[in-house]
C-alpha cells in the first residue's frame, strides 16, 4: 500500500500540491484525475521518489520512502511515463530487460532468470511475439504495452502510470486500461478522460488547484455540479447496465452573447 501524508510541493512560490493525504488499495485502481495544472503528475512524482515533499511523508507498505534506496523503492514500485520520441536502437526485448536492472549488481549481465521473468511479463501483456523489433518501430498502443511489461519484470508491488493513453486512439485507450485493470497489481493512474476513469477504476481522487476536491467511488466524485465547479463544463449522468457514462455540454456565457448598447445586433 501507497500512503501519502499532508504532501506539499510548490514550484517557486507557486504550490503545486498542496496539503494532499491518499492510500492506494491492495490490488485495487486509484485514478488521479483533475484539469491541467492541478498537481496530477507533481502528486504521482511525489508518491514515486522522483521528487521529494516539502512537506508531509510518502510510506510504502508502512516504510517511509525517504529512507529506501533508489534500488528499494525500484523492487517496490514500478513507474510507467510519458516517454519521449527520441530515436533509440533498442528493441523490445531489451527495453523490458531494463526492468531487471534493480535486481543486478553493478556491471553485472542479465542472467537466464532474468530473461525468463522479461518473456513473461511480455507474454502477459500480449506482446511476446515483438520481443525482437526495435522500441521506436512499434505503435503507440504497443508501446505502451511494452512499458508497462517492463514495469511488471520489476515485480513491484504497485504500480504508477501518468497518463498512459495520452496519445492513443480509443481501441488503444481501452486495450491499456482493460489490460492494467486485469493485472491485478495495486495501481495508481493519472487519466485527463473522466469517462475512462470512471470505466476502470475503483476509485478516484479530483484535484482543484493542488488539493483534493473529492475521493471515493467513480459514482460518488463524478457529480455534475462537481465537474462544473473544477472543470468549468456542464456533464449529465447516464447509467448503463455496467458502468457510469458522461456527456458534456459548454453553454455560453451570458456575458458574452447578450447584445451590447451602441453595437448592431
Amino acid at each position: 500500500m501507497i500512503t501519502g501524508n499532508q504532501l506539499s510541493y510548490a514550484y517557486g512560490t507557486q504550490a503545486v500540491v498542496d496539503n494532499v493525504s491518499l492510500a492506494t488499495s491492495p490490488g485495487r485502481v486509484l485514478g488521479l484525475i483533475g484539469p491541467n495544472g492541478s498537481g496530477k503528475t507533481t502528486l504521482l512524482r511525489l508518491l514515486s521518489g522522483s521528487l521529494k515533499p516539502q512537506t508531509g511523508a510518502v510510506h510504502i507498505d508502512d516504510e517511509p520512502l525517504e529512507t529506501l534506496s533508489p534500488r528499494e523503492i525500484a523492487r517496490q514500485l514500478s513507474v510507467v511515463v510519458q516517454e519521449s520520441d527520441a530515436e533509440t536502437t533498442i528493441t523490445v526485448g531489451e527495453m523490458v530487460l531494463l526492468g531487471r536492472t534493480p535486481y543486478l549488481k553493478p556491471f553485472a549481465r542479465t542472467r537466464l532468470s532474468d530473461h525468463r521473468i522479461a518473456t513473461e511479463a511480455l507474454q502477459r501483456v500480449g506482446v511476446a511475439h515483438l520481443g525482437h523489433r526495435a522500441f521506436t518501430s512499434l505503435s503507440g498502443g504497443e508501446r505502451q504495452r511494452v512499458l508497462i511489461a517492463r514495469a511488471l519484470a520489476q515485480q513491484g508491488h504497485h504500480l504508477l502510470l501518468d497518463e498512459p493513453t495520452n496519445h492513443l486512439d480509443i481501441r488503444y485507450q481501452h486495450e491499456i486500461l482493460n489490460l492494467v485493470r486485469g493485472l491485478g497489481v495495486t495501481t495508481l493512474v493519472v487519466l485527463h478522460d473522466l469517462n475512462l476513469a470512471a470505466q476502470y477504476c475503483d476509485e478516484l481522487i479530483m484535484l482543484e488547484y493542488g488539493r483534493v476536491a473529492a475521493t471515493g467511488t467513480p459514482d460518488q466524485v463524478l457529480q455534475p455540479d462537481l465537474i462544473h465547479r473544477v472543470y468549468g463544463i456542464h456533464a449529465q449522468r447516464h447509467q448503463l447496465a455496467d458502468r457510469l457514462q458522461l456527456s458534456f455540454t459548454l453553454q455560453a456565457d451570458p456575458a458574452l452573447t447578450a447584445p451590447q448598447k451602441g453595437l448592431p445586433t
